[in-house]
């Protein structure tokens, strides 16, 4: 599930580099999402997975342990994403989103 979530975070985030033309070039956008934030995230997701299932612990509500893990892991991606989001500082992508973002979605971004 971890590196699930690590590789759809980088490929949301590269695309969204992409199509706001933020960054050096694509292989440069890439390599630092392949080599460096794809493992990293994977690596936070998998601790904060164990964490939050050992502080769970009770497996008798399994519902419960489901959705707290689910929260966990989706609020350190949104997290992650948001840090690196920066659609804003490209003046291809009004208002800071690329054109293909649902508009029912709040960008990412603090």
């Amino acid at each position: 599930m971890a590196l699930v979530l690590a590789v759809s975070a980088a490929t949301l985030l590269g695309r969204s580099w992409a199509a706001c033309d933020v960054g050096v070039n694509n292989a440069a956008n890439s390599f630092f999402l392949v080599w460096l934030f794809i493992p990293g995230a994977w690596t936070v997701l998998l601790l904060l997975w164990a964490a939050a299932g050992t502080l769970l612990g009770d497996r008798r509500r399994p519902l419960l342990h489901a959705l707290a893990l689910a929260v966990t892991l989706l609020g350190v991606v949104w997290c992650a994403i948001s840090i690196f989001w920066e659609g804003s500082a490209a003046p291809s992508c009004p208002g800071g989103v690329p054109p293909w973002w649902p508009s029912f979605l709040p960008a990412p971004g603090f």
